[in-house]
């Protein structure tokens, strides 16, 4: 195989959330941001699930029916449901709908929503029994007979999956990768890594810490940086009850990638870098975005490609046009990320982007 053709992107865009929506327009904004998230060529769209929000699978329905081909990565905790229901849920909407899912492995929350569901289980028992719950939904899925387990957490007999899956709609599996129990779990399961970056300059090329992984980020990108960074004050103005919100929240969180992030905030807030951890701190979003014209965003999103990172999570699109920009960088980035990678090819100690 040509040692550049394996460099791709598979992009995720975000469903909106339930409580930012008015609930009689929610079900058409969901719709609305399916299809725009399947014409600008997205792989798949995240489906958040918290206390505070309607059902993921519901809602990954709505965009199923409302999409040909867009593939619902739907976030699944434990706690909420048996690993039966989840297999089941996944079989059910593939033999209804002939699509792939993929499966948003959660570990964890805020502590004060688990304590309510009463949930006392500490971080990395939390990824041991991910890692448990997610083998037998697998196995399950994967029609290798009856499943039998006598688990830590989980005890099943002789259980089969009804309607049987079709090989080539196995869900794909992605498992926060911001520890060092999630990046365990994720190897164990064979599944996808995703964190939260750190500035793409931090990165080299091909880094085997990030191989295979995906990351979460938002980007604002127009034909000129100011326009860029104009929109970008205009979404996500400072606002005071925001960053108190934030500030309890690190409180209730045990998340590792909570604390990252919050670090890297006071790191890079004096740079003049397109990574812009302002909505994180402002309780706006909580990834990091990048800002800027196309090149300069491209070249960020090309170093990260060229250190190993395939998958892209976006954050919710507030309109089409916004994915249409988007798409903009993407096709320039995977065209400097190849080029970096035949630089790397001929030179290992050629580092810079080209063009």
């Amino acid at each position: 195989m040509d040692a550049l053709s394996d460099i791709r992107f598979e992009v995720f865009s975000t469903c909106p959330q339930s409580g930012t929506v008015p609930a009689a327009s929610y079900v058409e904004q969901v719709q609305a941001v399916a299809r725009w998230s399947e014409d600008a060529g997205c792989k798949g769209i995240l489906v958040y699930t918290e206390n505070s929000l309607v059902d993921p699978w519901l809602v990954s329905q709505v965009i199923m029916q409302s999409t040909k081909e867009l593939c619902p990565l739907v976030a699944v905790q434990p706690v909420y449901m048996h690993p039966y229901s989840v297999a089941k849920m996944v079989s059910s909407l593939a033999h209804m709908y002939g699509r792939r899912l993929y499966l948003n492995m959660v570990a964890g929350g805020y502590t004060t929503e688990l304590a309510a569901l009463g949930d006392a289980t500490a971080h990395d028992k939390r990824y041991a029994r991910l890692v448990e719950y997610t083998g037998i939904i697998k196995l399950l899925l994967e029609n290798a007979g009856p499943v039998t387990l006598e688990g830590e957490f989980q005890t099943v007999r002789n259980l089969k999956m009804t309607p049987q899956l079709a090989p080539e709609l196995l869900p794909g599996v992605f498992v926060s990768g911001s520890s060092e129990a999630g990046l365990a779990a994720a190897k164990a399961l064979g599944a996808t890594p995703v964190r939260y970056p750190k500035p793409a300059a931090e990165y080299g090329q091909a880094d085997a810490d990030c191989t295979g992984s995906g990351i979460r980020v938002g980007i604002i990108a127009r034909a000129s940086a100011d326009e860029a960074w104009r929109v970008a004050h205009e979404r996500f103005p400072t606002d005071k009850k925001g960053q108190l919100a934030h500030k309890l929240a690190m409180k209730v969180s045990d998340s590792a990638w909570h604390k990252q992030m919050s670090d890297l905030a006071a790191e890079t807030a004096a740079q003049n870098t397109p990574y812009w951890l302002v909505p994180f701190e402002n309780y706006k979003t909580f990834c990091p975005y990048l800002v800027g014209d196309y090149g300069v965003v491209s070249d960020e999103l090309a170093r990260y490609a060229a250190a190993g990172y395939g998958t892209f999570i976006l954050d919710i699109p507030p309109t089409r046009e916004e994915l249409i920009h988007t798409g903009e960088v993407f096709g320039l980035a995977l065209t400097k990320a190849r080029r970096l990678k035949s630089f790397a090819l001929r030179d290992p100690a050629r580092q810079g982007l080209a063009g």
